[in-house]
């Protein structure tokens, strides 16, 4: 396996030898470090790496050579589950009339106690089943089946409906060079720019010179400021899981956006705003922005536009601690609101399609939150979120 692993890392285009493959082995043998998933990707990454730009092409090798075993577990929720048991065997598949006779255990707290429960309870691995900890079944905790509300643990997401996620993520920056296919967006970003003559005056201003200089006659030279965007825009965008299809997309109208507006702040944030975002999500732990130090630092004129697919756990919207990846002390629908407050001009961009935002829960409340100011993230939607934000208020 790590053969193959040394093997993935040269075909990703980093710089990957023997000599630090040996390392690695050498490491591993004085065991220098817990026996831990956590642990063995810090250790390679240190030993493999050694270009900060190549981190993210080194998590993509890491989750494909290994996908299935790199977990962490958020929260308060503690236990060991071994690898083998989240190995999925079988995806289950179920009709709409099956999902409909699968009941949800009920409350947010009644999902978290009862996942405490099947840690202390469960001695072995199980697949197939509606109660234990596995793959493949209608249990609320495990990966690979269905279920209206519970916990992914390990695998990839199928339905967008857990409420806490057990596996680490490590997300990619938008990349602002990238110009294929922005120039139609461009276009429709400036419908909101709106110019102002600002600062020293610098540059000559050949009608009042002409008419100075005909009342006065002799040359009167007169100067102005530079005519500049007056616009001012913050932009938050969601990144990972279920955005990972519209990276693409979201990239083009970041690069868009950074090239038309002078003013504009952009941060990270996963799913719905919480107390903190981040400008870098290879330090999106470690570096992180309270959003109160933005709502603080930020005038009302600011223009805010929310970029994500709103597809998530209700939890993750009403409830304290309803955060796939921490414990937040107050629900994102209280954030949002208090964005809202702070800045009248906000609208929420969408890169799914227009015609599934009715079936999701989670979409009809950021709606209801942003007072029906959603977007299909389409020309035709980014006209109408600019002519909103240009609305006087």
């Amino acid at each position: 396996m790590l053969l193959n692993f040394l093997d993935e890392l040269r075909s990703a285009g980093i710089p990957a030898s023997v000599k630090e493959h040996l390392v690695l082995l050498d490491a591993l043998e004085k065991e220098v470090i817990e026996r831990t998933p956590e642990s063995f990707y810090y250790l390679a990454r240190a030993t493999y790496v050694k270009d900060e730009g190549l981190i993210d092409r080194f998590d993509q090798v890491f989750s494909k050579v290994f996908k299935g075993i790199f977990s962490d577990i958020p929260g308060n929720v503690s236990g060991d589950i071994p690898e083998d048991w989240l190995r999925a065997v079988a995806e289950k598949f179920l009709s709409p009339e099956e999902m409909e006779k699968i009941k949800s255990l009920g409350s947010w707290d009644e999902i978290m106690e009862t996942l405490k429960k099947r840690l202390e309870e469960q001695q072995g691995r199980h697949q197939g089943g509606n109660k234990w900890i596995g793959t493949g079944g209608t249990s609320p905790f495990g990966n690979g089946g269905y279920n209206p509300e519970g916990v992914r643990i390990g695998g990839e997401s199928r339905h967008k409906r857990a409420i806490k996620v057990w596996e680490k993520r490590e997300f990619q920056n938008l990349d602002s060079s990238r110009e294929l296919g922005t120039r139609n967006i461009k276009v429709a970003l400036r419908r909101l720019r709106r110019f102002a003559r600002e600062g020293a005056a610098e540059e000559l201003d050949m009608g009042a010179t002409i008419e100075g200089t005909a009342k006065r006659g002799f040359l009167d030279i007169h100067m102005r400021p530079e005519r500049r965007n007056a616009v001012k825009l913050l932009l938050f965008l969601d990144v990972g899981g279920s955005m990972d299809p519209h990276i693409k997309l979201t990239e083009e109208l970041f690069s868009a956006a950074t090239s038309e507006f002078k003013n504009m702040e952009f941060f990270y944030f996963h799913n719905c705003l919480y107390e903190g975002v981040w400008k870098d999500n290879r330090r999106r732990w470690s570096e992180r922005t309270p959003t109160w130090d933005i709502l603080h630092k930020y005038g009302h004129d600011y223009k805010v536009v929310f970029v994500g697919d709103a597809a998530m756990s209700p939890y993750e919207i009403t409830h304290p601690g309803g955060s796939v990846e921490h414990m937040n002390e107050e629900p994102g629908a209280a954030w949002l609101e208090r964005v809202t407050r702070t800045y009248p001009a906000t609208v929420w961009l969408n890169p799914d399609k227009q015609d599934y935002w009715s079936y999701s829960q989670s979409n009809r409340m950021i709606r209801e939150l942003l007072d029906e100011r959603m977007y299909p993230l389409t020309l035709d939607g980014l006209d109408d979120a600019m002519r909103e934000l240009s609305r006087k208020r």
